[in-house]
């Protein structure tokens, strides 16, 4: 279904621009974060292959996604502040802190970068109402990449193949119950976007 993590650089061999948007993403990451990094880079090339999203995007997008996940929260909180001291976001859990900061680092760091590609990064961890095709193929790779181990996960890789939204209902769905099972905080954007996935995927 999904191929094993490997090396997806192989498959860019010679592409510099791409070679060094990787090098930039893992000069910021754990070793353990790369490989997960390289995981989702597996699954979103698969991905958007299989539902027609920009491949290119999608590679370059899934290399940069938690480019600031290492980062310390006060890092964090900085580079979103910088940009807006009011953003909602710093009211949410420091959890999803991680993918608007690395929106923003990615905006001004990595110059080949367009808007959908700044997108899927800032929601590929809560989704929102109306993703668009990257943002859905980076989210849905995030939870399916080869090395990700959950009730459920198969599922989701099953689905993903067929649907994309169905897929990200089942993902964010599973983020809710988990969240509610911890007892921890439910970002609201998580819930309207698992709802949104609920009115396509089951019209009326």
């Amino acid at each position: 279904m999904f191929p094993p993590i490997q090396d997806p650089e192989i498959w860019h061999r010679g592409d510099e621009q791409l070679i060094g948007i990787a090098a930039y993403a893992k000069a910021q990451m754990t070793d353990k974060r790369w490989r997960h990094t390289q995981g989702v880079v597996v699954a979103a090339h698969v991905l958007a292959h299989r539902h027609g999203a920009d491949v290119r995007k999608a590679t370059i997008a899934a290399y940069v996604h938690d480019v600031a996940k290492c980062w310390s929260l006060e890092q964090m909180r900085a580079r979103i502040a910088a940009h807006d001291a009011h953003d909602p976001i710093l009211d949410a859990p420091p959890s999803l802190w991680h993918a608007h900061a690395g929106a923003l680092a990615v905006h001004c760091d990595v110059p080949s970068v367009d808007e959908d590609i700044v997108n899927a990064v800032k929601y590929h961890t809560s989704g929102r109402v109306g993703m668009g095709l990257l943002e859905k193929v980076v989210c849905v790779a995030d939870y399916i990449e080869p090395g990700r181990h959950f009730e459920g996960v198969d599922q989701i890789r099953s689905e993903a193949l067929h649907s994309l939204d169905r897929a990200l209902l089942l993902g964010l769905s599973h983020t809710i119950r988990s969240l509610l099972a911890e007892h921890k905080h439910i970002y609201e954007q998580t819930v309207r976007s698992r709802n949104d996935m609920l009115r396509i995927v089951y019209p009326g």
